[in-house]
Parts: C-alpha cells; sequence; structure tokens
C-alpha cells in the first residue's frame, strides 16, 4: 500500500468517527427542538430546517469536496413538490440538505436503526421503505400522500438505487404516480460529481466538485393528461440532459458521427 493511499484511508475513517461522534450532540440538539416547537410546528420545517444545518456541517469541514448549487432560487418555500433526482452516491442526500429547503425522504427501514443520524431521521418523520415488501410500498405511498396533502415535500430517487457509471437507470413509477394522483408539481433536480466523491460500495473519500442543479418546476397541467410512463420519460430526459455523464456520451456519439 502507498503512502498516499494509506493518508485517504486513514482520513476517511477519521472523517467517519467525527461524522459519528458529533451526531451524538447533534441528535440532543434535534430532540430539544423537537420539543420546544412540536406545539406550533406541526409540519417540523424548523427541525428540518436543523437537520439541513447539521447534515451541511460535514460538507463544510470537507476540504476536498466543494459544492456549487444552480437555480436554487426556483425553489419557492409556500409550494410543496415531489422531488425528483438522479442517484449517484449514498452521500447526495447529504449535499441535497445544502438546498436549505424543507422536506421528506425515502430510506430503507435498516438506516432508521443507526444510532444518533437514523434517530433524527425518525424524529424528522422521514419514510421508511422495505425493499421488496409490498405492503411496505402500499404505506411509503400512504404516507407520501398523507404529506402532501400537509403542504410537505417528498423527495424521491425514481432509479431506485446508486449508479455506479453516473448513466441514469430506468425510472420507476412511485414519484410520478403521486404526483398525478395528488395534482403536485414535480420538481427535478440534477446532481454530479458524487459518485467521485463516495463511490458505491466504497467508504474511502476523494476529492471533487460537487454540483446540485435545481430545474424547472413541472406544473400539474402540464403532465395531468400523459400517461405515467410518458411523464417519467419526460422528467427522466430533462435530468440526463443535465447529467455530466450523459453529455459527454452525447459528445461521443456526435464526434463519431461527424468523424464518419
Amino acid at each position: 500500500m502507498s503512502f498516499k493511499d494509506f493518508f485517504w484511508i486513514t482520513f476517511s475513517y477519521v472523517y467517519i468517527a467525527f461524522v459519528g461522534l458529533s451526531s451524538a450532540i447533534m441528535f440532543v440538539i434535534a430532540c430539544c427542538i423537537r420539543l420546544i416547537t412540536s406545539i406550533f410546528d406541526r409540519r417540523l420545517i424548523l427541525l428540518n430546517l436543523f437537520s439541513s444545518f447539521w447534515a451541511s456541517i460535514y460538507i463544510w469541514v470537507m476540504p476536498i469536496w466543494s459544492v456549487n448549487i444552480v437555480g436554487r432560487q426556483k425553489m419557492d418555500i409556500s409550494k410543496n413538490y415531489v422531488i425528483v433526482s438522479n442517484h449517484q452516491s449514498q452521500i447526495d442526500i447529504l449535499i441535497l440538505y445544502r438546498l436549505f429547503y424543507p422536506f421528506r425522504w425515502i430510506s430503507k427501514a435498516e438506516v432508521f436503526h443507526l444510532p444518533f443520524i437514523g434517530w433524527n431521521m425518525l424524529l424528522n418523520g422521514y419514510i421508511k421503505l422495505k425493499r421488496g415488501d409490498k405492503e411496505s410500498v402500499k404505506q411509503m405511498m400512504d404516507q407520501c400522500e398523507r404529506l402532501l396533502k400537509k403542504n410537505i415535500s417528498i423527495i424521491m430517487f425514481p432509479e431506485g438505487t446508486r449508479s455506479r457509471t453516473g448513466l441514469l437507470k430506468p425510472f420507476k413509477s412511485g414519484a410520478f404516480i403521486l404526483a398525478k394522483k395528488m395534482k403536485k408539481p414535480i420538481l427535478p433536480l440534477v446532481i454530479n460529481n458524487t459518485k467521485d466523491a463516495l463511490p458505491k460500495h466504497s467508504l474511502i473519500l476523494h476529492k471533487s466538485h460537487l454540483e446540485i442543479k435545481v430545474l424547472d418546476e413541472i406544473a400539474y397541467s402540464k403532465f395531468k393528461d400523459m400517461e405515467i410512463d410518458e411523464i417519467a420519460k419526460m422528467v427522466q430526459h430533462m435530468i440526463s440532459s443535465q447529467v455530466k455523464e450523459h453529455i459527454a456520451l452525447e459528445q461521443e456519439k456526435y464526434l463519431g458521427k461527424t468523424a464518419n
């Protein structure tokens, strides 16, 4: 093992240890906020924003990561959306917190058992899902509907899993069924470069310039007469057109055609 490899492995595990230790303190603060605001903040907006601050600390203290946010002004806190994004890495949700916009997100049920971070997810009212369990999927959709009725935004990764290459996987229908049934606008987000910062099935951190793009919202009136698969393909095309790997792929195709 080279000194460089040893350094990055050690650096990564020190960072993970810092996240674990600091989370104990931040969770106590989160509990206090939940207790104090429970009477007047039924939508947990303040707690959600504190969780955004908590998560952002781990971006701010990471010297090898920078985050560029494009289009944040398009997010209207007086509205609620079905927010959909591509999915590249475990840190995707971490950088999405940098938007400082209150939302609920869906996570595997076992993540909620993690000390402090998982407990905070329960505290914030995030949504559990047991993969492969039809009853859990139904409960998840029901919970999403209740939250949307309360003017709370939902964020979903319609690919269902992380993309190792950055190229988008086919979109599942759940987010678009929700948006159409509840007559809510869809807000597409684009994430770039997180797969380079923390690759799939790895705990070793790498230098990366992370990017979030907030695209234009899609009003319900624009897709109310479309089939679910048509909505999914439309949104997937919007997102993929801004994803670095898809842009590079299109450029290769273009150069190949011009060469011929």
